[in-house]
């Protein structure tokens, strides 16, 4: 969650620092700060609220140093505040540290500081005691005193931590939360995301889990958990970082939701081969390895639960297989039947989850196969999966996840097309049928964004109504979870989504007059039961907004308005259907006055539990 940038180098600091951290302001934050080495001393300025606070107070002072850490942070112990805001410090001032993570054992840290070494605590954080524990191990060797400190911390962390005593260096940590190394000439750095460093460099070193860096202007050293030097190669990033800009858009959420067909289409194309056939490139799923799995399981959280919600339908209607679809943070608890003859399949568009990280370790280790669908390339998901299956959505910077959540839904069928024809559980021609209709899902979601002024016309009418729920049958729930959550992160309505079928059993007792409902109707051979569920809402003075195929007129004799998607296959109306529902949301998020692409209280990269 938190962002993370370090430089050591010839330039001045201040100025790369802000850059990098404004370049991960979509991952959530509350408040900003740097320490920068100048003039044989740490400055430490930080504040609460958004960069540009800390940027303003910048500008009243001249701070020349060409050494320093920057954070953005993203408040778990301790209110929002300039004394809870990173980095902190020791008692001397001569350490300081900027974290992202969380330190299960500080309190019990904490305490030892306190009673032992007589520290008085200057803030409410985790974080602080970090850079105590180091003070109190340094003895002119920083890089063994963080080797100390760390012994003695649980949790998950990337720590970036300068002294004064060691002015010509950086040491950094990852365990957990996600770090690279920026490779420069003459200068290096550091960051929790690859966009903070576009500007100065494509070179990247990946850090592994359990990894300790020390980076001077010249090299930089990556060493394990035992000390011991490692090699690695340079990762070298080939997208645009123009890519991550707005281009004339009001937000990147918008701007995202337009680049949806060109996610789709790359998504798609770059995994059909010459005959159309379903390649999964280095994947290696073959008849003998699917007819050895008995289980899949697809975990995952929060927008890509809901693409696994669709990927397991998908499974079982064309491969057969049987699936369990779990939230990540609930499946690492219950002990889950895992074994050699499971699939694992993890989805996540950073590849830094930590929930889906640690739920994927924990399948690993109970001799499970891992399959991840994830959208950037080196990400420790990837890394740490037997088989990888890349989105191709490019970056996605708002917090609100919408080209991430189509290209899933193109990769699981994929996966599900490929897995039925190696099994011999589909016809060559219901295969064909099922990929080229996959063939027509970008210029299908183009017509739909084409014809968007209707929906923001009736985001105009209903932005202040605070009773919203979605609803729908077979397909149609996953996405009305999808669309409920999309209306409730970003403009902050209290929206839920539930199966029609479900509406006696307790949900129509809050329909009233005004409320309104978003009615998915695009099943064909449920067309007619979600009719009458309308009816049911409508009866009761709700105002429903009905999202159809186009030909299906009968609903516009129950729904006080209908959103059209182009006709297609009933089992790939999720990539069509949640285009409507995205733009619904972003078009009331706007008239509300919100915030759309840093909603409060969210990420984009959730690195903590």
């Amino acid at each position: 969650m938190c962002g993370i940038v370090g430089y050591i180098g010839d330039k001045e600091v201040t100025s790369v620092l802000i850059e990098g951290l404004s370049r991960l302001e979509y991952r959530g934050y509350d408040s900003a700060g740097i320490a920068v080495y100048d003039n044989n001393d740490l400055h430490v300025r930080k504040f609460k609220g958004r960069l540009n606070v800390l940027a303003d107070h910048l500008k009243e002072e001249t701070l020349t140093g060409v050494v320093g850490i920057g954070h953005t942070r993203w408040a778990t112990h301790g209110e929002p505040s300039d004394r809870n805001a990173h980095p902190h410090t020791n008692v001397a001032g001569n350490i300081a540290v900027i974290h992202n993570g969380i330190i299960e054992n500080y309190m019990k840290i904490k305490e030892w500081l306190v009673e032992e070494k007589g520290i008085e605590f200057k803030s409410d954080t985790d974080t602080e005691v970090i850079a105590h524990l180091i003070d109190c191990y340094y003895e002119g060797d920083l890089l063994e005193a963080v080797y100390k400190a760390i012994r003695r911390m649980e949790g998950a962390y990337a720590i970036g931590v300068i002294c004064k005593e060691e002015p010509d260096k950086i040491v950094a940590v990852r365990k957990d939360s996600p770090l690279i190394v920026g490779l420069g000439e003459g200068e290096n750095f550091i960051a929790s995301d690859i966009p903070a460093l576009l500007k100065y460099t494509r070179k990247m070193h990946l850090i592994e889990n359990d990894e300790v860096v020390l980076l001077t202007k010249k090299e930089v050293k990556i060493f394990n958990d035992l000390g011991q030097q490692m090699d690695r190669e340079v990762f070298n990033v080939t997208w645009d970082a123009e890519a991550a800009e707005k281009e004339g858009y009001e937000h990147f959420m918008i701007k995202e939701i337009h680049e949806q067909p060109k996610g789709v289409s790359e998504t798609l194309l770059r995994r059909l081969d010459k005959e159309e056939k379903v390649t999964l490139d280095g994947i290696k799923l073959t008849k003998e390895d699917l007819d050895n799995i008995n289980k899949v399981y697809i975990v995952a959280c929060g927008t890509a639960y809901h693409a696994g919600l669709v990927g397991r339908y998908a499974i079982e209607k064309f491969a057969k297989i049987p699936v369990e679809v779990d939230v990540a943070s609930e499946f690492r608890y219950r002990d889950p039947f895992v074994d050699d003859k499971t699939l694992f399949i993890a989805i996540s568009q950073s590849g830094e989850t930590l929930d889906t990280l640690a739920a994927l370790r924990e399948a690993k280790r109970k001799g499970a196969r891992v399959l991840s669908v994830v959208n950037v390339v080196g990400s420790s998901v990837a890394r740490e999966s037997d088989d990888v299956f890349y989105t191709w959505a490019g970056p996605e910077i708002a917090v609100a996840s919408t080209k991430a959540y189509t290209t899933q839904l193109v990769a699981m069928y994929l996966v599900a097309l490929h897995m039925a024809s190696v099994k011999g559980t589909i016809t060559e021609e219901q295969y064909k049928e099922k990929v080229n209709e996959l063939k027509t899902m970008p210029d299908k979601i183009q017509k739909i964004l084409d014809n968007q002024t209707k929906i923001q016309h009736l985001a105009d009418g209903q932005f202040n109504n605070e009773k919203v729920f979605f609803m729908g049958r077979g397909l149609d729930v996953h996405v009305a979870h999808e669309g409920s959550l999309k209306l409730k992160e970003i403009s902050y309505i209290n929206s839920f989504a539930i199966a029609a079928g479900e509406l006696k059993h307790g949900t129509i007792a809050l329909i009233e007059d005004g409320t309104l409902v978003v009615a998915l109707a695009t099943q064909d051979h449920l067309y007619d039961k979600m009719l009458s569920n309308i009816q049911e809402v409508r009866a009761r003075g709700a105002f429903v907004v009905g999202v159809a195929k186009e030909g299906n007129k009968e609903i516009e004799k129950t729904a006080d308005v209908v959103l059209y998607i182009p006709d297609t296959l009933d089992q790939l109306t999720p990539i069509l259907s949640v285009i409507p529902l995205q733009l619904l949301s972003y078009y009331i998020a706007v008239a509300r006055g919100c915030d759309v692409d840093k909603p409060k209280n969210l990420a984009k990269s959730v690195t903590v539990e």
